[in-house]
């Protein structure tokens, strides 16, 4: 089987750049000067950088130039393994970080309330948070939390890390395990516009009841991942 011209040149950049060869922040000669130097039109060396950019190896600005970004590793996840997000991102030698947090009182809704065993109008803490890998936003999440359970931990002051290990650390609670739902977002989604940063980025909604040791609910999720870092598979038997 022949390879299409400008499949072959994508393979050759993309060999350079997993070598070093073209390191992060490398900047390309002009469009015309690529095309020249691989012997091939403009539309074919595009076509290459095209299938580079829609992979997150590539960033094209239009009129400043076409870059080489640093590229994030995939976090395969067994999901049947509860584990926090500081805990995937860890693993694979992420630096984890916070681009954005909010933390805010409000009232139980009727979806809430089914999941946390109290009544809609219940009072409970919200926190928001855009989660970053090396800098890069990778997951947003948006937590309910019973405010007769955790009082008035969180204050108004936004913690770091893991909100498993907060719960434990600060109110004794241990999160064992939990109930999942697995979901396609709308792209309309503005918690999944904000993790749209290159143009292959899919995500997931996993919408998540928290339970501790004694099964009764300590919290309620929406967790938005990227599916172009985060891998998550299941074994399933028959």
């Amino acid at each position: 089987m022949v390879y299409p011209r400008y499949m072959q040149i994508k393979e050759e950049l993309e060999k350079q750049i997993e070598d070093g060869t073209l390191e992060v922040g490398y900047r390309f000669p002009s469009e015309p000067e690529m095309a020249s130097k691989f012997g091939v039109s403009r539309e074919t060396f595009r076509a290459a950088v095209k299938k580079l950019e829609e992979e997150g190896k590539l960033r094209v600005q239009h009129g400043v130039g076409t870059f080489v970004i640093r590229q994030l590793k995939q976090v395969p996840s067994d999901i049947s393994n509860l584990q926090s997000t500081s805990e995937m991102l860890k693993a694979v030698g992420h630096l984890e970080g916070d681009q954005q947090q909010q933390i805010r009182y409000g009232t139980c809704t009727d979806e809430w309330a089914t999941h946390l065993n109290i009544q809609p109008g219940d009072p409970v803490v919200i926190i928001e948070r855009v989660r970053t890998a090396n800098g890069e936003p990778v997951m947003s999440s948006t937590y309910i939390l019973p405010q007769a359970v955790v009082g008035h931990a969180f204050g108004d002051t936004p913690f770091s890390g893991s909100l498993f290990g907060f719960l434990e650390r600060e109110l004794n609670i241990v999160v064992k395990r939990s109930h999942t739902e697995l979901v396609v977002p709308l792209q309309s989604d503005p918690r999944v516009q904000a993790l749209l940063v290159h143009p292959q980025t899919t995500v997931l909604l996993m919408k998540q009841t928290h339970f501790d040791m004694n099964h009764f609910p300590v919290f309620y999720a929406y967790d938005y991942f990227r599916n172009d870092v985060f891998q998550f598979w299941v074994e399933r038997f028959r």
